[in-house]
């Protein structure tokens, strides 16, 4: 069974990303994503909008997600270290993690994607604010 790690903060939904996510269970079995919770996406950005428990249940609730778990860092060393997934995947604006090293030291596969800049949860908001 290849099991696929993915993070998401999955502040306000967006194409970008059911893209990355179906994207990631495409390449094995088990896609587990970690949802970040406010403290870890505060650590780079500011509070979400929607709070982590209901972020936690819309992302649970796609089809294509096996299983959630709380991400309580930016970084998602912890939750890698504890699962030891066959694939880690990440954003194209985060290459340089150190998930990154930890998961190819134990043969681990990392694959980064392109983050989906017009899609931003941080632009729909912007939107909004101005209409």
């Amino acid at each position: 069974m290849i099991v696929v790690y993915a993070y998401v903060c999955g502040d306000i939904l967006h194409v970008g990303h059911l893209l990355a996510l179906r994207n990631a269970k495409a390449l094995g079995d088990k896609l587990i994503v970690g949802v970040l919770t406010d403290e870890a996406v505060m650590e780079h950005k500011p509070r979400p909008t929607i709070g982590f428990a209901e972020r936690l249940n819309l992302v649970g609730a796609l089809s294509f997600v096996d299983c959630v778990v709380a991400q309580d860092t930016y970084s998602p060393l912890g939750n890698v270290k504890i699962i030891r997934p066959d694939i880690l995947m990440e954003s194209n604006t985060h290459e340089d993690q150190p998930a990154n090293v930890f998961v190819e030291g134990y043969g681990g596969r990392v694959i980064c994607t392109p983050y989906y800049p017009e899609q931003s949860s941080t632009a729909i908001k912007d939107r909004i604010r101005e209409s």
